[in-house]
């Protein structure tokens, strides 16, 4: 691995263990054996290096969503796959020291953390892009800009208030279940109209 390489592991291991606000260009260093002109040269900033290193995790976090990794029982579209879907994001958010909670720590510190915040920001359109065929079926590759943002931009919207409930309050955040009912009201109220 070259400069690049560590110093986005060592980045990683340190969001992880400290969370972005107390995470310094050393620490990075340190865990990834490298020097501080390595940071710039390579990422820009420290800040720069963090979101990417953030984006990493989750996109790592990706197949856990399908559950085993390869494949997703339920027909696309339908409230099964909704549930197993949101079954699965759910699950990845009862783990001990889940990067969840650096997503909450961007949205607290967000005007701390410009830089951070404005990477993330555009990263946000990408995930939609990514939980759409999840829920639908298809590749993320044929995903129109209009779906990411009509039906991404939902999904997202959802999974940032699952994590915000999550993070606060374990004890009495939704279960798939729950939303997957919720969803099917929601259908069934509007194609009653």
């Amino acid at each position: 691995m070259g400069h690049r390489e560590d110093l986005l592991e060592g980045a990683k291991r340190c969001l992880l263990e400290k969370g972005f606000a107390r995470t310094t260009a050393r620490d990075i260093v340190k865990e990834s054996g490298t020097n501080l002109a390595s940071i710039g040269y390579h990422y820009g900033s420290k800040d720069a290096l963090l979101a990417q290193a953030y984006v990493s995790l989750v996109e790592a976090m990706g197949d856990a969503f399908v559950g085993d990794g390869t494949v997703l029982n339920a027909e696309p579209g339908s409230l099964e796959r909704f549930r197993e879907v949101w079954s699965n994001i759910i699950g990845t958010m009862r783990e001990p020291g889940s990067l969840w909670h650096l997503s909450m720590e961007v949205l607290v510190m967000g005007d701390q953390l410009p830089e951070v915040r404005d990477h993330l920001a555009l990263a946000q359109r990408e995930a939609g892009r990514g939980l759409i065929p999840l829920l639908m079926g298809g590749r993320e590759e044929d995903v129109s800009d209009e779906t990411v943002d009509t039906l991404g931009v939902l999904l997202v919207t959802l999974m940032t208030g699952v994590i915000a409930q999550w993070t606060f309050d374990p004890k009495t955040a939704p279960e798939a279940d729950q939303l997957a009912e919720g969803l099917r009201r929601v259908i069934d109220a509007a194609t009653r109209s």
